[in-house]
């Protein structure tokens, strides 16, 4: 049986008897697979550590030259025009529900610091949310309540590679992926399906169409245990890692009974391409600020994946622009939405069905752009005519620069989001940009990136380990000129500038920062705790 090493666990009605039962059988089925999965992960790393490079697959080129579809799309969700991202927490999840997007996306993952308290409060407030009786009361606003109509919920769990330290199973810590997805759906599919809707989710950072066999086999295992027909639950794929770019195909096939659609997850993509390619010396890339998505290699992915979805049938997401609105500047806030007003049209106009707001204020744009150039539910047409993407077109390095300007910004957003989620927090504002641990990770591989490589700043000085300590330190300066004294301490700061620091001069470039950064948060709850 599970055993429970915090108290915070026996939340009333979350983590019931027989919620247990279900997800230690759900482990016990599946865990030994899911082991085999990352250590093929690693593998393929070492493969392209010693200078293979992705590639189609041969021995699945008969699913990409085949034709099939995915399953009928539900109705309810034919259009996905504007979809928002955000944490599970209960005054966000009431918000992003009456936002007036089509879609909501609960997120277990990037935008999530994964503290327990944050994991069982983010499962009641969805269960509130699926029984329509979730309510919020703001000390001066009042109480917050769902609309009778709202977005349709989507959960995101946690990735493969990260695990549930808070709950073990034969001494050994979960899959979080299992947990998040298990017990979301065993305490909510019969109310969504009593309320003419389904369970749904987005599954994250899929590397291998094997990963995707995975989760459909935890589908059907769970639809089967639950006595729910096979095909009902539903999952979009984020095609947020370099590997999977090169098996669309196959992802959609492996989920086709249960899938809808895939996303253009940018951000994750940037950190993937860097973390995949690690050792060659000529994919370096250069300020995030220059990597946009029509720079040639993403924006080949955009298009590949447009093109593969609309042949299966399925629906072809776009991604999320991180600006958000600048409310005590205006002509800054007008600079900032008319770039995320550009992105939205770049996207309708390649193709996609829909799009991705991290902030209320950015729906209606995003909705007037694909309202106006997308008067269907969505462009899910088979093409006529294809552009061909080779593996030259996904693994081409853009040109552009290496700043000092971006290496300093580098270092200081990503001590600020890791001191932010140490703290508790997964989604912080930094600097006019929304910043969640997938651009956190773009900030540390890039640092990582171009000191081992020893690339130029501004083409003339080498960025070594030296010089890197030098800026590091003056940021550090700069934070500690921010914050009260007080609260540096107490704010993580500590924690974060050491484990930002030891991540960027590693040997090793390490294959998530969430990784370490779990235990920095797991020992602290048990610490606070014991």
């Amino acid at each position: 049986m599970i055993e429970e090493i915090t108290s915070q666990g026996q939340k009333e009605g979350i983590l019931t008897n027989d919620a247990l039962v279900f997800i230690a059988e759900l482990i016990r089925e599946f865990r030994f697979r899911h082991m085999t999965l990352l250590i093929e992960r690693r593998k393929r790393q070492d493969l392209w550590n010693n200078g293979e490079l992705p590639n189609f697959l041969e021995e699945t080129k008969e699913i990409r030259k085949s034709d099939w579809k995915i399953a009928e799309i539900p109705e309810e969700i034919l259009d996905r025009r504007v979809e928002i991202t955000g944490p599970t927490d209960r005054k966000m999840a009431i918000n992003a529900l009456n936002s007036g997007a089509n879609v909501f996306m609960a997120d277990f993952e990037d935008s999530l610091s994964p503290t327990w308290e944050n994991i069982i409060n983010g499962q009641i407030n969805l269960r509130d949310a699926v029984n329509k009786t979730i309510t919020y009361n703001h000390p001066t606003k009042g109480t917050y309540e769902l609309n009778n109509k709202h977005a349709v919920l989507f959960v995101r769990p946690r990735g493969l590679h990260l695990s549930e330290s808070h709950l073990k199973i034969e001494k050994q810590p979960i899959p979080a992926s299992l947990f998040d997805f298990g017990l979301y759906i065993y305490h909510n599919w019969q109310n969504l399906i009593n309320n003419g809707t389904r369970p749904y989710f987005y599954l994250p950072k899929l590397e291998h169409h094997l990963e995707a066999r995975w989760w459909n086999d935890v589908f059907n295992w769970t639809q089967d245990r639950l006595g729910i027909p096979r095909g009902t639950i539903r999952a979009t794929v984020l095609i947020e890692t370099l590997p999977a770019a090169f098996q669309m195909n196959e992802i959609l096939y492996e989920l086709r009974d249960h899938s809808a659609g895939l996303n253009c997850g940018r951000w994750d993509y940037i950190f993937s391409y860097i973390k995949t390619l690690q050792s060659d010396s000529s994919r370096i890339l250069p300020n995030r600020s220059e990597v946009t998505m029509n720079v040639p290699f993403m924006k080949s992915y955009s298009t590949l994946l447009v093109q593969t979805c609309h042949r299966r049938g399925a629906h072809a997401m776009g991604g999320m622009a991180a600006q958000i609105p600048i409310r005590d500047n205006p002509e800054e806030n007008d600079i900032a939405l008319q770039k995320v007003r550009e992105d939205k049209i770049r996207e309708v106009l390649s193709g996609h069905d829909g799009t991705w707001v991290a902030h209320p204020g950015l729906i209606k744009i995003a909705k007037d752009v694909f309202d106006e150039h997308m008067p269907e539910k969505n462009q899910i047409v088979e093409p006529t005519q294809y552009e061909l993407i080779t593996q030259d077109d996904l693994l081409g390095a853009p040109k552009g620069n290496i700043t000092p300007e971006t290496l300093a910004h580098n270092i200081n957003v990503g001590i600020l989001y890791l001191a932010a989620w140490l703290r508790g927090e997964g989604c912080v504002p930094l600097y006019n940009l929304m910043e969640d641990a997938a651009t956190a990770e773009i900030s540390r591989t890039q640092i990582w990136q171009w000191i081992r490589h020893k690339a130029k700043l501004n083409e003339s000085t080498i960025l070594t380990k030296e010089l890197f300590e030098e800026f590091f330190i003056k940021e550090i300066n700069k934070i500690a000129d921010t914050v009260e004294p007080d609260n540096l301490q107490e704010g993580k700061y500590a924690e974060a500038t050491k484990l930002f620091f030891d991540l960027t001069v590693s040997d090793e470039l390490i294959s998530f920062l969430t990784l370490p950064a779990y235990e920095y948060l797991f020992l602290g709850e048990y610490a606070h705790e014991r």
